[in-house]
């Protein structure tokens, strides 16, 4: 009896310490510079309230507040919750914000997350950040609501990132240049979609749906993406679409359940570390009706809330579903390449390796050649491409199927199909874009210092058959063509052998960019050997002779062949050598200095 009555003294002694409160008690990282990775713990312990939904002795939700006045909720999904329990788990339990503080919560400009642990090893496998925007916003993409999951296939438990100052999902923060908080790395996927949840139809689809990393060689960096894009239906402004008041009045989103839109980018020199965590090299695009997508389903048994806690919800659409709908690692590329239907293909190529972005090079428009800046009309008229220094080419038609090849005119891969292209040439990779965020660029700034003027080439197919046969070039900048080198007018067959990218993997993308840089480089070899016979000095260009990696040796046998093929040019014809200027020219665009050697 007396040991009975000293461990009820200890435990009431223990709950009143568990009450006692410090009315001067902050959390020590809050509105610190640090980085604020955690949900501050509760600052107040006597404002926590447990509630038992069933009964059944033990709580299933804790209510408190955070930074002074902010409600939140934490739902127990998975029963673990234990009385004196100060916040809930991040393996299966679901947290809500009510960041407006207006009663209400999962609502209008609230931030909602829910975790969901599908083998039960203690591990989310699953995680929804759900931030809604303000309930004024309306019919088209809300760019300050995210509806997104993360699936963390790799079990590293690195999802999304919040900043807990400013109470928001901030997915794109990130140390050094590409080293982003939320985990694009390695072999992972997203779905996304920029709108408030009680305005999506059916959250069971998403917008991109969804985003793919792959990691080939297991180094814990994505190798090459795959981003697949079902673009919704939106309700018109003037409400004239009836089937959204059909649906509810708040609805505004409808998915179409086809993929239209697909990019893939590749590090085709995996070249890809630390301080460089995302180098994509290369991206293609393909646009059209694509391909229906509604038979991908994947069950999650972690994805249905406690419905005791549906109650507490503005909307609990997405806490009641039992399935996600999307192409995964497994089955996205043959349901591009076999299923898909597609009207055009784009593809850009990184020539000045300035990309760090976290999910592709992306793409220049089919627009004016030299008009720059966001939405001026140019070929960066996307707000998300680099003002210069991409290669871009256009294949509006579909005719070439995606298929690439490799130019005999300067030994680089282009898209077979493309009606033309331009490069326009960042050497130092001076205008490049940083990363301040992705917000800024939706709301029309460009972290990129944009040049008064840049060198240019411009790439067609005069005669429709595929392949570029027309290379034009302004290198002065003066917005004049200055140089024109026809192929048919040099006798040279344009026609290439065809890369079959349905039929390729990552490996083969790499092998085909380790043998045209080894080919590149020969060729520089040979137009050294060529401009020493020719009492033309190949060592003013000492700079690009001694290549530290794959993409410079890349880089410098481009420009070492080019700088000089110009020179070998240039003594010609002050020569009024006219024979020695069409063979020199043959030699350089056939990519056979052996015509010379003879």
């Amino acid at each position: 009896m007396r040991l009975l009555t000293i461990i009820i003294f200890l435990a009431l002694i223990s709950q009143a310490s568990f009450c006692q409160v410090n009315p001067s008690l902050k959390y020590w990282n809050r509105d610190t510079h640090l980085i604020p990775w955690r949900l501050p713990l509760p600052e107040d312990l006597s404002k926590i309230n447990q509630i038992d939904l069933d009964n059944d002795g033990d709580p299933d939700i804790i209510e408190m507040i955070m930074h002074d006045s902010i409600p939140l909720l934490w739902i127990d999904d998975d029963d673990d919750m234990r009385s004196g329990d100060i916040e809930g788990d991040i393996d299966n339990d679901c947290l809500l914000i009510d960041r407006n503080h207006d009663g209400i919560f999962a609502g209008p400009n609230d931030l909602s997350i829910d975790w969901g642990d599908e083998d039960n090893d203690g591990i989310a496998d699953i995680q929804l950040v759900v931030q809604n925007g303000d309930s004024a916003k309306r019919y088209y993409f809300d760019w300050d609501s995210d509806f997104m999951y993360f699936i963390d296939l790799e079990k590293d438990n690195r999802k999304h990132f919040i900043n807990w100052n400013a109470i928001r999902m901030q997915a794109w923060e990130h140390s050094g240049h590409s080293n982003f908080f939320e985990d694009y790395q390695g072999n992972t996927l997203f779905l996304k979609m920029h709108a408030s949840s009680f305005r999506i139809q059916d959250t069971r689809y998403s917008w991109e749906n969804p985003f793919i990393f792959f990691d080939t060689d297991d180094d814990n960096l994505s190798e090459w993406t795959i981003r697949l894009v079902d673009t919704p239906h939106f309700r018109q402004k003037d409400r004239s679409d009836e089937k959204f008041n059909a649906i509810h009045k708040e609805i505004d989103v409808i998915y179409s359940k086809k993929i239209n839109d697909v990019r893939i980018s590749w590090d085709l020199d995996n070249d890809n570390g630390q301080g460089n965590e995302f180098d994509f090299d290369m991206s293609l695009r393909l646009n059209g009706p694509g391909f229906d997508y509604s038979d991908q389903v994947h069950k999650y048994k972690s994805l249905r809330g406690l419905p005791d806690a549906d109650k507490f919800f503005y909307n609990a659409q997405w806490r009641q579903t039992e399935e996600l709908i999307y192409p995964d690692h497994k089955t996205a590329w043959d349901l591009i390449f076999k299923k898909g239907q597609w009207n055009e293909c784009r593809m850009v190529f990184d020539e000045d390796d300035d990309c760090n972005r976290w999910e592709r090079v992306e793409f220049y428009d089919p627009r004016d050649l030299y008009l720059i800046g966001r939405n001026k009309g140019g070929l960066d008229h996307n707000a998300q491409a680099d003002a210069m220094g991409d290669r871009c080419e256009w294949d509006m038609d579909f005719s070439g199927k995606a298929q690439l090849y490799v130019g005999p005119f300067d030994g680089r891969i282009h898209l077979y199909g493309a009606e033309w292209g331009a490069w326009r040439i960042d050497q130092t990779a001076y205008s490049f874009q940083g990363f301040g965020g992705i917000y800024d660029r939706w709301k029309g700034s460009r972290l990129q210092r944009e040049p008064s003027g840049f060198a240019t080439v411009k790439y067609s197919d005069s005669d429709e058959n595929g392949f570029i046969d027309l290379i034009e070039y302004d290198l002065d900048g003066d917005r004049v063509i200055e140089d024109r080198i026809s192929l048919k007018e040099l006798n040279i067959d344009d026609r290439c052998e065809l890369i079959q990218t349905a039929e390729m993997q990552y490996v083969d993308f790499q092998k085909l960019f380790e043998d045209i840089t080894d080919k590149l480089w020969q060729r520089a070899q040979d137009a050294m050997t060529i401009a020493t016979k020719h009492k033309i000095n190949p060592g003013w260009y000492s700079f690009f002779m001694n290549p530290r990696t794959l993409n410079e040796k890349y880089d410098y046998g481009y420009w070492l062949n080019f700088y000089l093929y110009q020179d070998l040019r240039h003594m010609a014809y002050s020569r009024n050598d006219k024979a020695l200027t069409q063979m020199i020219d043959k030699a350089y665009y056939s990519g056979n200095w052996g015509i010379l050697m003879k």
